[in-house]
């Protein structure tokens, strides 16, 4: 897929939220007049953003009739995630004194991609954002099967019928453990109500697949019916409204964030909305294409790498140089911003893009620059 400046502004503006929500759960750049308590929705547009982008390439070959390359895709996947991940879990586990608490799920879980189906949210914070990335790791695994099996019989009916059993079923799993599991310490025992919200509908594959289902919508729409596809395209900036007023309603349902009508009607409400951000973002003629946001690109291309980094180099830079920084306004914003973009750059330039270019010699392929930005692998956030 050709570069698209508006969903790298998008993509950009989703790591900046995830990074704004966690320096205001562990301390980091201060407060940013409420937004920062929302910062969360940033990892539901970058479900949204890798459902399109992944869906795009996996069902572009598919509807050409071509053979799909399951290897190539894993491996592309692999080359993408695992080099920087295993290089911040390293650090995670030789160095404890980074991280941001302590203690951690055990190393296996997150050498599995299991830590979101095991967590225990009361204790184990430590890289617990890498939730998101397990999330998006079962989607890379398990969703180019799904594709081949729908694409041996296309079927609008069939698609339509399995999208909509997979969002009725996580309102159904999200309901279930609502009612059965969180409404009776509900007004009683508040810590337990939050770590079964954490445990039982934040965290689990099964309940968030609604962002992910929406971009690969988007991704089908734009494969197969691509003159339908550009004449709404037309109306990029109405689809950019539409989908601020929904995204500006879901964080109003949200406000009572583990509620039994936010838990189970909320997060596919939220896709919707952000859809309608990322379809704008995905048209060459809507305002997000044609807004240049200084650093906007830059934001893009490393946003991996900081969303592995940010929370530990928050909390060192709070360590080491809190007492100077902290409470200074600006000037605290610009210490934690600096030390915080230094890192993921380092990491991004260290690891993340040399891997890329052995990848592209591995596979005797595109130079590597073409895919770097292609995709925000595993970006997400937590709630902890």
């Amino acid at each position: 897929m050709s570069r698209l400046p508006g969903l790298d502004l998008l993509r950009a503006a989703a790591i900046v939220w995830v990074m704004i929500f966690h320096s205001f759960l562990i301390g980091g750049w201060g407060h940013f007049g409420g937004i920062e308590k929302n910062g969360w929705i940033g990892v539901d547009l970058f479900f949204v953003l890798s459902g399109f982008l992944i869906g795009s390439q996996v069902l572009k070959p598919l509807a050409e009739g071509k053979p799909f390359g399951f290897k190539d895709f894993y491996l592309r996947r692999a080359f993408r995630i695992l080099p920087a991940y295993l290089v911040v879990v390293a650090i995670y586990f030789i160095w404890p004194s980074i991280r941001e608490v302590d203690p951690i799920q055990p190393l296996w879980q997150f050498l599995t991609f299991t830590v979101n189906l095991f967590i225990e949210a009361q204790y184990h914070l430590a890289f617990s954002h890498v939730w998101s990335l397990c999330v998006e790791e079962h989607f890379y695994l398990l969703f180019p099967l799904l594709a081949w099996w729908l694409a041996r019989q296309p079927s609008v009916l069939r698609f339509a019928v399995v999208c909509s059993g997979i969002v009725l079923a996580g309102m159904l799993v999200r309901g279930a453990i609502w009612v059965w599991w969180m409404a009776p310490f509900k007004g009683i025992d508040q810590n337990s109500y939050n770590k079964m919200f954490l445990e039982g509908v934040y965290y689990p594959t099964w309940s968030r697949l609604d962002g992910l289902l929406t971009g690969v919508i988007l991704a089908a729409a734009r494969v197969y019916r691509p003159v339908s596809w550009s004449r709404w395209g037309r109306h990029a900036n109405g689809f950019l409204l539409a989908g601020v007023a929904v995204v500006g309603g879901s964080i109003w349902l949200f406000g009572d964030r583990a509620g039994f009508i936010p838990t189970v009607l909320g997060y596919p409400l939220l896709s919707f909305g952000l859809g309608l951000l990322v379809f704008a973002g995905a048209q060459s003629t809507g305002v997000l294409a044609r807004l240049r946001v200084p650093g906007a690109g830059w934001l893009a291309a490393v946003s991996y790498s900081l969303y592995l980094s940010h929370k530990a180099v928050f909390h060192v830079t709070e360590r080491v140089a809190g007492s100077w920084l902290d409470g200074h306004g600006i000037l605290t914003f610009v210490g934690y911003a600096s030390a915080v973009l230094g890192v993921g750059a380092l990491l991004h330039v260290g690891v993340e893009r040399p891997c890329l270019k052995w990848r592209e010699r591995v596979l005797h392929q595109a130079p590597a620059s073409a895919h770097a930005t292609g995709v925000m692998a595993g970006a997400g956030t937590d709630a902890a």
